[in-house]
């Protein structure tokens, strides 16, 4: 009897049934490819890439790039895979889409430690060590095992997230903190506009292009009506040019310091985590693609220069409410032996969800032996993911790619601008990561 079994082959399955068999635990990984398709998947090997063959950046100036790095010095497979299936993308890391997931396939296949088993699981195991991989397209059937299981009232729904900048890229000689009408804390940034500018930016916001409907979004599109409490923000400006100014862009209240009056609309932002290096656009949820969203928001004064840590999303998800449910190795608080990895978890992204993966797998692979899991330093861009999904930030929990907000900040101060801080703070993670070491 295998010591410990993993439901999904996608990234992350695949990552942590390796990570497990490379520490010698014999491994049943259960995938319903080929019986099964989900809607966005149509190949029969593992770990598809169903959206990019792009896992950006490969520099250590990037969030991602250090989190690649990390795991290529933790022994990623996946890591290993597009090194090897690699084609030439500038700076960043592409792959061959059928070489990478042929690569992933034989690996895991040829494996002596791991079984493949074909076939849909449609409940969570009732004992062993599990990790539960099954992607944001997890079937009903486990959706509903998985909720009964856990206590959760739903797990289907879509997922509405505003945009997410970095603070240190705010422009504040132009926007300022202050509360409206100077009443508690002054915990917001505001970004004030004057007329043309709203006009400009109302203008470009109404005519942007939004990202098409997966076929599996597509169904649920008529739900995008109804969230009114989550409306698209181009959807709410095409009701009307004043809309906005009585709703997220209200500025009554806000005094701009600079002018001694109020502006003509108002955009603020919130502090995303405590230590308040990450700042979201406040009701700017959106279905505007990527590109989109840089060129307009970058419109708003003050943001000329925004480094956006995550896009706005409207789509249809699956994933936990994972902070206070799950630990920074992805186990479930209240039932030790049982993991969560991937996207399901509340990370954002292929190369995140493998990395979630590589944690889990390692810690699944020490309870099957009878040994504590382990946690990654949180200077590390792996601690970072794993404590974020088990902490959280501020006010309601989203998906959430790599990136150095989520990491503590720096105890001194770096000459050089963004990418020198940048590197230094990967200098730092890749010294605690070997320093670190206890991963077998």
């Amino acid at each position: 009897m295998p010591a410990l079994t993993v439901i999904g082959a996608g990234l992350a399955g695949c990552e942590a049934a390796y990570q497990a068999a490379e520490r010698g635990i014999d491994v049943a990984l259960y995938e319903m490819k080929p019986r099964r398709y989900t809607p966005a998947h149509h190949s029969p090997s593992f770990s598809e890439l169903v959206c990019s063959n792009s896992l950006r950046s490969d520099s250590l100036s990037n969030a991602v790039g250090l989190l690649k790095e990390e795991m290529r010095r933790t022994g990623s497979l996946i890591l290993e895979a597009a090194d090897a299936t690699r084609v030439p993308a500038g700076s960043a890391l592409a792959v061959d889409r059928v070489k990478f997931s042929d690569y992933i396939t034989e690996k895991i296949k040829n494996h002596p430690r791991i079984t493949v088993i074909e076939g849909e699981v449609e409940k969570i195991p009732d004992e062993g060590v599990t990790v539960i991989a099954t992607g944001p397209l997890t079937t009903d059937a486990l959706s509903d095992s998985i909720r009964e299981d856990l206590g959760l009232t739903d797990l289907h729904f879509f997922d509405a997230a505003a945009p997410i900048v970095s603070f240190a890229s705010i422009n504040m000689e132009v926007a300022f903190f202050a509360s409206r009408y100077d009443k508690g804390d002054a915990d917001y940034i505001n970004c004030p506009m004057k007329k043309e500018q709203y006009d400009a930016f109302y203008e470009a916001l109404i005519t942007a292009e939004e990202a098409e409907l997966k076929e599996f979004d597509k169904k649920s599109q008529s739900t995008l009506k109804v969230f009114e409490g989550c409306m698209p923000v181009e959807v709410m400006a095409k009701r009307g040019y004043d809309t906005l100014r009585y709703g997220p862009l209200k500025p009554v209240g806000l005094v701009d310091p600079r002018v001694g009056k109020e502006a003509y609309a108002v955009v603020q932002l919130r502090k995303e985590n405590r230590e308040g290096t990450m700042f979201n656009l406040v009701g700017f949820q959106t279905h505007l693609k990527f590109p989109e969203q840089k060129r307009v928001f970058s419109m708003i004064p003050g943001l000329e220069n925004a480094e956006f840590l995550r896009y706005g999303v409207m789509h249809r998800n699956t994933y936990l409410n994972s902070p206070g449910m799950l630990s920074p190795c992805y186990e479930l608080v209240r039932r030790k032996g049982l993991f969560f990895a991937g996207q399901m978890t509340g990370v954002e992204g292929y190369v995140e969800s493998a990395g979630s993966g590589l944690v889990a797998g390692i810690s699944a692979a020490r309870r099957a032996k009878g040994e504590e899991p382990i946690v990654f330093p949180t200077v590390t861009m792996l601690g970072a993911m794993g404590n974020y999904v088990s902490v959280g930030g501020l006010g309601e929990f989203v998906p959430m790619n790599a990136n150095f907000g989520i990491v503590p900040p720096l105890d001194h101060k770096v000459k050089g601008g963004k990418a020198a801080k940048n590197e230094e703070l990967s200098n730092r993670a890749l010294e605690a990561l070997e320093a670190f070491g206890a991963t077998d």
